[in-house]
Order: C-alpha cells, then sequence, then structure tokens
C-alpha cells in the first residue's frame, strides 16, 4: 500500500486563495519598489557553498542547506573524516553548492561579479524563496520569501530617509496601520561598548541587551555578567534600562551618555540626520522609534538598524528589517562599495493581515462567470461570446464537460462563482444569452453587449 504523501517540515502548500493573497501583498511591495526607482533583478535558488559558508557567523551556518554533489559524491571524500564521522569537514568534500540563506549575500556577490555593467548607485530589489534549517514555528519556516531593496554605492543618508518612507508606503497600502518602524546604528552600540570599557566584549553585550523586552533588566545584567561584562560598566550603562522619552529627547541622553566616544557620536548624528527628516517630512501611518537596544545583523551592519514589529493587537515577531553596510562586497574583493537594505518579511505581513482581516474580497475573485455546457453547438456559440469577453478583461470560463445541469451550477457555487450564463436552443435562435444570479436567483435575458456590461 503507497504511503501518505507528505512534505518537508517548515514547508507548505499554497491555494488558491492563498496564493492570490500573497500575490497581493507581493504587487503592492514590488509597485512601490519601482515608484521609489529600485530596479528588479533575480539569481540563482542555490549558490557555491563557498559564497554562503563563513558569511552568516556560526550558527547561520548551521542553518544553509547543503546539496550533495552529483553522482557518487563519496567518492572523492576524505577517508579520514569519513571513518571519524566528522561532519564538520566532511561536509565540505561531499557538498559544493548550497540553497540561499538569504538575498543580501547573493546580491553582493551579483554586484562583484556584474560591477562592469552596473551604473552606480545600483538600487535593486529582488522577490525569491530562501531556505533555513530552522526550527520551524508560527511566522518561522524553512522555506520563505524574502523581498528585498539595496541600494549600493552611496553612503547618503538619504538613503536611509526613503527606506523608511518606503516601508511607510507599503504598508500604509496594505492597511497595516500603527507599524513601527524601530531605529538604531550599530556605531551607537560600538560607542556604548566603548565608554564602559567593555569593547572586547561588544558581541556579548549587544546580544543581551537585545533579550531586554524578552528577559527583562535583572535577565539582561545577569546575561552580562556570566559573559564577564563587569559591575561597574553594567552600572554606567544603566540609563539605558529606563530609555524612554521622545526621539530627539532619546538622541539627547544618547549624546550625553557617549560623549567621549567619537565612533558613537558619529552613530548620534546619523541617527539625527535619519530621524529629523523623517520626521519633517512626516509618515502616513507608521511610527518611527528609536530603540537603543536593537542589535540586528552585527557580522556586516555598520549603520543604521532597522526592524519593524506589526501594530500592537497582534502576537508575531518582526515583519521587516535592515540597515547600513559600508563593505559586505568586501567578502568577494570588491572594497569600499557602501549599502544599504531593507527587507519585508512576505509570509509574516501575510499572517498579520490576514490576522487582522484586511484582505480586500476582491484579492480572491474567482470566474465572473461560468457559462453552463449544455452540448458542442451550445459550447461553441458560448465560447464566441466567452472569447470576446476575455478580451475585455473579464474572467469567465466555459465547464467543460457536457455534464448534469445540476453538477455544473453546484461547481460554480463550490467556486464562489456569482453569475451562471445559459446557451439553449432558444438562446441561439434569438442570439441572446440567460444570465443567472447564483446569490439572488434572478434570470434575465441578455444581447452579447448587455451580457458584457452586467459582467463588468
Amino acid at each position: 500500500m503507497a504511503s501518505k504523501p507528505s512534505i518537508p517540515k517548515g514547508t507548505r502548500d499554497f491555494s488558491p486563495a492563498e496564493v492570490a493573497k500573497r500575490q497581493y501583498i507581493i504587487q503592492i511591495i514590488k509597485s512601490n519598489f519601482e515608484k521609489f526607482g529600485f530596479q528588479p533583478i533575480e539569481t540563482p535558488s542555490f549558490e557555491n557553498s563557498e559564497t554562503l559558508m563563513g558569511k552568516y557567523g556560526e550558527e547561520g551556518d548551521r542553518l544553509i542547506f547543503k546539496i550533495l554533489n552529483s553522482g557518487d559524491y563519496l567518492a572523492k571524500a576524505n577517508a579520514n573524516h569519513l571513518e571519524n564521522k566528522d561532519s564538520t569537514r566532511l561536509t565540505a568534500s561531499i557538498s559544493e553548492k548550497a540553497l540561499r540563506y538569504d538575498l543580501t549575500v547573493p546580491f553582493a556577490r551579483y554586484v562583484v561579479q556584474h560591477q562592469n555593467d552596473i551604473e552606480f548607485p545600483f538600487k535593486r530589489y529582488q522577490i525569491q524563496p530562501v531556505w533555513r534549517a530552522d526550527r520551524p514555528q508560527k511566522g518561522r519556516f524553512r522555506e520563505f520569501f524574502q523581498c528585498d531593496a539595496d541600494v549600493v554605492g552611496s553612503k547618503s543618508l538619504w538613503q536611509e530617509v526613503e527606506l523608511v518612507q518606503l516601508y511607510d508606503t507599503v504598508f500604509t497600502a496594505l492597511g497595516l496601520e500603527g507599524v513601527t518602524i524601530k531605529i538604531n546604528n550599530r556605531k551607537i552600540l560600538s560607542g556604548i561598548a566603548e565608554v564602559i570599557g567593555a569593547s572586547d566584549k561588544l558581541i556579548d553585550f549587544t546580544v543581551a541587551l537585545d533579550k531586554l523586552d524578552k528577559i527583562g533588566e535583572d535577565g539582561v545584567k545577569k546575561e552580562m555578567i556570566e559573559k564577564g561584562i563587569s559591575e561597574d560598566a553594567i552600572t554606567k550603562v544603566q540609563p539605558l534600562f529606563n530609555f524612554t522619552g521622545t526621539i530627539s529627547e532619546k538622541i539627547y541622553q544618547l549624546s550625553v551618555l557617549l560623549a567621549d566616544s567619537e565612533e558613537g557620536m558619529k552613530g548620534v548624528e546619523e541617527l539625527r540626520f535619519i530621524c529629523d527628516n523623517v520626521t519633517e517630512l512626516g509618515l502616513s501611518t507608521a511610527i518611527l522609534d528609536l530603540d537603543v537596544t536593537l542589535a540586528r545583523g552585527l557580522n556586516y551592519y555598520t549603520g543604521a538598524i532597522f526592524e519593524v514589529a506589526p501594530p500592537k493587537q497582534v502576537a508575531m515577531g518582526s515583519i521587516g528589517g535592515g540597515g547600513r553596510y559600508d563593505d559586505l562586497t568586501g567578502i568577494f574583493g570588491l572594497k569600499n562599495m557602501s549599502g544599504v537594505g531593507i527587507s519585508f518579511g512576505l509570509d509574516r505581513i501575510y499572517l498579520v493581515v490576514e490576522e487582522l482581516n484586511l484582505f480586500p474580497d476582491t484579492v480572491t475573485a474567482t470566474s465572473k462567470a461560468l457559462f453552463i455546457n449544455y452540448g458542442e453547438k451550445e459550447a461553441f456559440y458560448a465560447m464566441k461570446a466567452i472569447k470576446e469577453l476575455r478580451n475585455s478583461g473579464t474572467k469567465v470560463e466555459l465547464y467543460p464537460d457536457n455534464a448534469k445541469v445540476a453538477r455544473q451550477f453546484q461547481h460554480a457555487d463550490k467556486r464562489n462563482i456569482p453569475f451562471a450564463v445559459i446557451v439553449g436552443d432558444q438562446e441561439m435562435a434569438s442570439n441572446t444569452f440567460s444570465l443567472k444570479n447564483l446569490i439572488t436567483g434572478e434570470q434575465v435575458s441578455l444581447d452579447f453587449e448587455g451580457l458584457k456590461k452586467a459582467l463588468l
């Protein structure tokens, strides 16, 4: 007996209605990417392993899906590694390719590889799936789409201002009011570590601080002490645990705290420029907030850091994020190519829009009418009308088989098709169509122009 088919954990099938909703979100994101001047590119679903490995830290490397070499992949495997079951070293000899983990590193590879054909500054967007061998949970999948927009070849902070506006424009178009765009700066985190005498513990310090909203002040202090950060240093950072006020007030507090750090003050000035200009230009529905505990992507972010939280009534992780990277292409040999980018989390955005019931009814609209099939002559008569209706942009279809009429009406009902078009001997003789409203039951006889008008 054949086993029941299944799909890998962390992946999903999508129904027609779900695909329609996803495409609705993608289309809004895509149209706004283009409105802001971003151009589309695509990269392969898998890259050479050396392109990806070592770019995301030790944890990221573990989450990369490796692809076994074709053919007898063990033939060239190192015998010692195989015998000792050294999986880390063995993998390098039996897997030369891997599924992409994100779109950022492949983009950096693309820029370096095509640098002579690119006009800089280069504004690109990319909407493609990525894969991570993560533990599946709500809003976290092993296969998911990323929707990225990046600018490379410019250090101008106006790009950060525009990216905040882009977030606001997209989420406003989706009806997601009250989205919070959190902003911080990598230089500020470095500056704080410097002024408290913990520069050598920057990663430990920021990782712990990033957990403030999850484990609270005491939990963060406990973790910092466990990581070797002195109690004196923790005392100096105490203001961060009660960091409140307007953005201007927060920036002032940071300028006082970081007065002795050149790096930290650079971060303060960058934040001030971005936040002041965003505030002056205004946002439609999003809220900009300076979150000094925000510490993402420390392996490559060098300036502004972004993270987007959904409206407060939805329990969901971040639905977007990004930041400034001064030398991401340097990992492939192209130095001093500054860039900044953001990403929209399509799958989480879908869940939030669904939970808030913000999808328009028209998104999942199916065919406007089903032509009932009474036989070959009637079907041909119907198909001539169907062709004209489709040419005018109306979604209509013919039931393919000359089945029982009740079965055809049942099919229309299950598909949520609102109208049925009946074509029999009488209609063909009078060159008309009978249009039945399947919601009200009302039926009228119309010529083709009347039918066309009724189905608009």
